[in-house]
């Protein structure tokens, strides 16, 4: 056993072979390889203007073909906004009247001269008869009408009651017994008194209209005028 050993190890053992299969390039690779140089050059290009911000504007804007103003626009005044009319001849002017329409020129109203006063106005009281007095007159409960209920009144009625202590005068078609009013009157006696024994309205509606005569003399209503049966 011993000496088959040893012829073994004596005698020379063939190597062992090696089967090597051949290491072949896919074109995969070699072309994602050749993409890769081919991109980096498209990409970058080796060109370092890629930086660069592009002008603006464009060099065929229309702002750039424009041609270029040095004109700075001026600030007009008034007088340049809007000219004044052109003022008309002397001659031709009067006064208080514009001689072309649409002017600023000054009203025909306030240009004329007032008309003098007639006269007739407010006259002095006696103390005692101002306009509270009378207020405070109507509300004290004394008999202003003289008469004991509202009445159907005829002119032939009325006209006999025309004196200063017996005054009856219609107005809008009521009729008032007026002779307490007449010392309060801010026109005075004489004025009312005219209208005594006849129809006041018309003189009324002139002189002072604005006047609330159904308030002032709502105390003294005698009745309603009517026409004659």
């Amino acid at each position: 056993m011993a000496g088959y050993l040893r012829s073994w190890f004596a005698s020379p053992q063939p190597a062992p072979t090696l089967s090597v299969s051949p290491i072949i390039e896919s074109p995969s690779q070699s072309d994602s390889v050749d993409n890769d140089d081919s991109d980096t050059e498209t990409i970058h290009g080796g060109d370092t203007t890629d930086d660069i911000p592009p002008s603006f504007p464009a060099a065929n804007s229309a702002q750039r073909l424009a041609p270029p103003s040095n004109t700075i626009p001026r600030i007009l005044t008034d007088a340049q906004l809007m000219p004044p009319p052109p003022p008309p001849s002397l001659s031709s002017r009067r006064p208080g009247i514009s001689s072309t329409p649409g002017s600023l020129a000054v009203p025909l109203t306030t240009s004329r001269i007032p008309p003098k006063p007639s006269g007739r106005g407010k006259v002095a009281l006696a103390p005692g008869h101002g306009p509270l007095d009378w207020a405070n007159l109507k509300k004290s409960g004394q008999d202003l009408r003289g008469v004991e209920s509202l009445l159907r009144v005829t002119p032939s009625m009325l006209k006999q009651h025309n004196k200063r202590d017996d005054a009856w005068s219609a107005f809008n078609g009521k009729v008032y017994n007026i002779t307490h009013y007449l010392p309060y009157h801010p026109g005075g006696e004489k004025e009312l008194i005219r209208v005594a024994g006849r129809d006041g309205s018309k003189l009324f509606a002139l002189t002072h209209a604005w006047v609330n005569l159904e308030y002032m003399l709502d105390s003294c209503l005698v009745g309603f005028l009517v026409a004659e049966s």
